[in-house]
């Protein structure tokens, strides 16, 4: 098993949410930390068909145990939560009346919150587990990263693709048909494809909906889908303005590099190569998204990008430190224009992560670092504070 980052000490004293997409170790994680907990597992069809005919039934449970906050010593798990909404009502009750300590389990919030929005009135944390990031793995291969993407099962498969296209199926068959989330599969199919290609694009709803054959705002829609389903974030634009016209429209993440190499039916990455580059990009990037979370300093993630096409791929924090992603294993002058556009304007650490085998800095204070060290840096929290 991969030693998780996520810290889940919090849960001695609260209950919490713990949300992320399918197959990134959710499971796998609380029966380490908790063997000896309390567990509910709703994907199990006996406990389903218990638990939603009487959600009563977990009170009773409980209650047969004596638990209260006073001598709990495990949080009580539920997992896939949101497949029995109602039972929330029952959570909440046992927080309020006896104290006690949950954790409650699930790849998406989206039906609890269409089920009369019942998330406990903000009395449990929320935690998001993303798929690994490379400090999680021994010897990390950056090439099978690439290749298979980071979901536990995929990364160390040696047949990714069938993997990937098995993921793909059952996200659209339970995630989407299940949760009655849109009645039109194939044009959503369609648009899970479309969108892989504008994965890190400045995203046009208008040029998306016209390949899709669907209405503007069903494309709307549908990305609303997949961040209410965690499976992509929104990178917004960096907007504060000093003297050149900024594009403010936002770009979109997937989650998983794995996932976006099947839907856009990549094919095999090898280094040096365009699908490299952009692959390399849309690593770091998750790796920096995931960052934000994990070290709880939950720091803005942007992007800027000028009218005449000056562009730095991440802006953290405040304009604190702005990054460049460039997979080049020598970087030159060229690959610095952006941020030394986003330099004339804005007072910050610059960056620009690479395959340079060392680290160096330029004449105007511009830092070029290895991935390896860049990642190093940033998960000791040395990249942003």
């Amino acid at each position: 098993m991969y030693e998780r980052l996520l810290d889940l000490s919090l849960t001695s004293q609260e209950s919490c949410f713990l949300w992320g997409p399918r197959q990134t170790g959710k499971s796998t994680l609380l029966k380490a930390l908790f063997p000896r907990a309390m567990y509910y597992d709703l994907l199990l069809s006996d406990q389903y068909r218990r638990l939603i005919s009487d959600p009563s039934l977990l009170r009773q449970e409980v209650d047969a145990l004596g638990l209260t906050g006073e001598n709990q010593q495990f949080p009580i798990l539920i997992d896939e939560v949101q497949k029995v909404p109602e039972i929330l009502d029952e959570v909440h009750w046992q927080i309020e009346n006896k104290k006690l300590r949950f954790v409650l389990c699930g790849s998406s919030p989206r039906k609890l919150r269409r089920s009369s929005g019942r998330l406990l009135g903000g009395r449990a944390i929320r935690y998001q587990l993303f798929p690994l990031v490379s400090p999680e793995i021994p010897d990390f291969s950056l090439i099978k990263a690439l290749n298979n993407g980071l979901l536990p099962r995929h990364y160390l498969s040696k047949n990714a693709k069938k993997l990937l296209e098995a993921y793909v199926g059952d996200y659209l068959k339970e995630e989407i048909v299940a949760e009655a989330a849109t009645r039109n599969i194939p044009a959503f199919s369609r648009f899970l494809e479309v969108a892989a290609f504008s994965n890190g694009e400045i995203i046009n709803f208008n040029n998306i909906a016209s390949e899709c054959g669907v209405s503007s705002p069903t494309v709307k829609c549908y990305f609303q889908i997949l961040v209410d389903t965690l499976l992509g974030n929104w990178l917004p634009a960096f907007r504060k303005k000093v003297k050149r016209r900024l594009i403010s429209s936002p770009k979109f993440i997937f989650f998983d590099v794995g996932i976006v190499s099947h839907l856009t039916r990549r094919g095999k990455i090898t280094q040096g190569s365009e699908l490299f580059g952009r692959a390399f990009e849309h690593f770091i990037t998750m790796e920096v998204i995931a960052h934000s979370k994990y070290s709880n300093l939950n720091y803005p993630i942007e992007y800027w990008r000028t009218a005449s096409q000056f562009e730095v791929d991440l802006i953290l924090g405040r304009g604190e430190v702005a990054i460049e992603i460039k997979s080049s294993s020598l970087a030159k002058d060229r690959h610095l224009k952006g941020l030394r556009a986003f330099k004339e304007e804005h007072k910050s650490r610059y960056i620009l992560v690479s395959q340079d085998p060392y680290p160096r800095r330029t004449k105007d204070g511009i830092l070029i670092l290895p991935w390896k060290d860049f990642l190093n840096q940033l998960w000791q929290n040395d990249i942003i504070k």
